[in-house]
C-alpha cells in the first residue's frame, strides 16, 4: 500500500467515505437512544411522584378508616353500657326496697 496517496485516485477513499457515513449514522442513532432514555427517565420520575401521592392518600384513608372503626365500636358498645346501667339501677332499687322493708319490720 502506498504511504502517500493522491487524493483523486486513492484506493482507500471509498472505504474512508463509507466509514465516515457509518460514523454519522451511528451518531444519529446514539442521539436518538439517549433522547429516548431521557424521555423514559422523565416518565419514571412522573410515575414516582404519582406513586408517592397515591401512598399519601392511602395513608390518609387508613387513618380515617381507623378513626371510623373506633367510633363504630364506641357506638356499638353504648346499648350494652345502657343495659348495664339500667340493671345496676334496678339492683340498687331492689336492695333499697329490701332494706326499707327490713327497717319497717324492725320498726325504724
Amino acid at each position: 500500500m502506498p504511504e502517500n496517496c493522491n487524493p483523486n485516485d486513492c484506493p482507500l477513499e471509498p472505504r474512508i467515505s463509507a466509514l465516515e457515513r457509518a460514523n454519522e449514522q451511528h451518531g444519529k442513532t446514539h442521539r436518538e437512544v439517549y433522547s429516548r432514555l431521557n424521555s423514559l427517565e422523565r416518565g419514571e420520575a412522573a410515575q414516582a411522584e404519582q406513586y408517592k401521592a397515591i401512598l399519601e392518600k392511602l395513608d390518609g384513608l387508613t387513618q380515617k378508616h381507623d378513626a371510623l372503626n373506633a367510633k363504630l365500636s364506641e357506638l356499638e358498645a353504648k346499648p350494652g353500657k345502657r343495659w348495664e346501667a339500667l340493671a345496676e339501677k334496678a339492683l340498687w332499687a331492689v336492695c333499697a326496697a329490701v332494706i326499707a322493708f327490713l327497717l319497717a319490720k324492725i320498726g325504724l
